[in-house]
Formats: C-alpha cells, sequence, structure tokens
C-alpha cells in the first residue's frame, strides 16, 4: 500500500460531506509549511505555479509537513508530462494542475500521472523518493490509483468545455481559477464581480450534477460560503503571504494610530 508518510493521497469529499479548509503556501518556506501544517489546516496547496518554488523547495515542504494531518497538494507549472513524472516521484500524491481547457487536456494529464498501461508516466520509481528508493514493494501496485487529479478551470473556454472536462476519466475533482476567469471575461483584477462570481457558481452546479467535487480559492468569505452552498467542498481560504501582510498591518496600525 501507499507509504502514509510519503504518498498521503486527498480524501476528496463529495457534496454529502463536510468541506476541507485549505491555505496557499506561495513563499517557497518549508518553516512556513510546517507552521500552518501545525495550525490545523485540512490541506495545503503548495504554489509552483506563481510561486518561487520549483521540485527541491517543494520536496522540502512534503517533508516539512509530512508529520502532520494536513495533506499537501501541489499546483504545478503547466501540463508539462516530463514535469508531472518528476513530481509525481519525489513524492507528491495529489496535483493541481492549472489552465485546462478541454476534455484532451484533461485526459492527456491524467495519462502523464499514470503508468502503463493506464497512461505513459516513465517508470523510476526504484530511485525515487515516492516509492522510498523501492523500499515500499507495493508502490506500482498502488501508484496509479493513489494519485489525484485536480484540473484547474480558469477560461471562458474551460467553462464553456466543462461538460466534456468532467466525464473525463481519472479526474478527482475540479478547480475554479476567479481571478483567471475574470481575465478571461475581459475583467482584470475584478474576480469578485458578479458576471465571475455566477460563471463559478454555475460551474459548481456542473460538476455536482456530474457527481464531481470542486473546489475554489477566494478571500471573499462570503463567496467562499455561496460557493461552498452550491457544493464546493475543497476551500482555498488563506495564504502565507496573505496572512503575513495582513496581520502585519494589523499589528503595525495597533501602534501606529
Amino acid at each position: 500500500m501507499a507509504d502514509p508518510l510519503l504518498n498521503k493521497s486527498i480524501a476528496i469529499p463529495s457534496v454529502n460531506q463536510p468541506s476541507l479548509i485549505g491555505a496557499w503556501l506561495n513563499l517557497a518556506s518549508p518553516l512556513v509549511a510546517e507552521a500552518l501544517a501545525a495550525t490545523g489546516y485540512d490541506w495545503l496547496l503548495i504554489d509552483a505555479e506563481h510561486g518561487p518554488n520549483d521540485l527541491a523547495s517543494v520536496l522540502g515542504q512534503l517533508q516539512a509537513v509530512a508529520a502532520y494531518p494536513a495533506i499537501p497538494v501541489v499546483r504545478l507549472p503547466n501540463h508539462d508530462s516530463s514535469l508531472i513524472k518528476r513530481y509525481l516521484d519525489i513524492g507528491v500524491s495529489n496535483l493541481l494542475v492549472p489552465m485546462v481547457e478541454n476534455a484532451a487536456e484533461a485526459g492527456a494529464i491524467v495519462g502523464s500521472t499514470r503508468y502503463p498501461m493506464s497512461g505513459f508516466r516513465g517508470v523510476g520509481a526504484g530511485l525515487s523518493r515516492a516509492s522510498r528508493w523501492n523500499l515500499n514493494d507495493d508502490y506500482l501496485t498502488f501508484a496509479n490509483v493513489d494519485v489525484k487529479v485536480i484540473v484547474q478551470i480558469e477560461t471562458k473556454t474551460g467553462l464553456s468545455n466543462l461538460p466534456e472536462i468532467l466525464s473525463v476519466e481519472g479526474i478527482d475533482a475540479v478547480f475554479f481559477g476567479p481571478a483567471d476567469i475574470a481575465a478571461s471575461f475581459g475583467s482584470l483584477g475584478k474576480s469578485t464581480d458578479a458576471t465571475v462570481q455566477d460563471a463559478v457558481l454555475k460551474g459548481i452546479g456542473q460538476a455536482v450534477g456530474a457527481g464531481m467535487s470542486s473546489g475554489v480559492f477566494s478571500g471573499d468569505k462570503e463567496f467562499l460560503r455561496r460557493c461552498e452552498r452550491a457544493g464546493a467542498r475543497l476551500l482555498g481560504v488563506t495564504s502565507d503571504a496573505g496572512l503575513l501582510i495582513s496581520n502585519g498591518k494589523r499589528v503595525l496600525a495597533d501602534f501606529t494610530r
């Protein structure tokens, strides 16, 4: 079976289950990652798309949170199958893949995470942390089912193709990105606009109708609650950078007013 310390797969909740509350990690710091893991968040998103993260820094954060219940999810920078392979080999079991716009892209992403004959992931487990350097004899047996694939819908095109994306076998959840959806609507920086939020809520409803779990990240608490009521169960509610800046400003204001 999967090694619970190295390969913690996220148990993505259905619409009838409680939500999982997550925080974004953008600062590429194992200490910050460990502090937030100790705080009690259900899952932590290590961001290799917009944060200054790479394989080495992601590895350090995986090691830092391994002793805690918090489940690490890694957002990749792109769909590159060779990069997906490398992240899986260092022990990432939960992938969030950005900018997915159609079923063909979603299918290729799933294929990149699966060993033959289910996919085309290269076999290098004997040299990798994911299998404890081949000390976990069962790794190859369970690797295909232990990896969780979450695809991120971030454009008007992705929303229009959502029904087809939801039908792709091997997708475990869809995740909506309001900021990029707003940009694709011509409303850059206006992710709280009603049109954008309604589009996200519609997408969540489509996911519920297809029996698919979904998630969203937002700093707007009321919008997150609306998403939760609509059926989203992976809620990204804050970030390490956001916590540092907002609380830093608050403390400073308390002493300078």
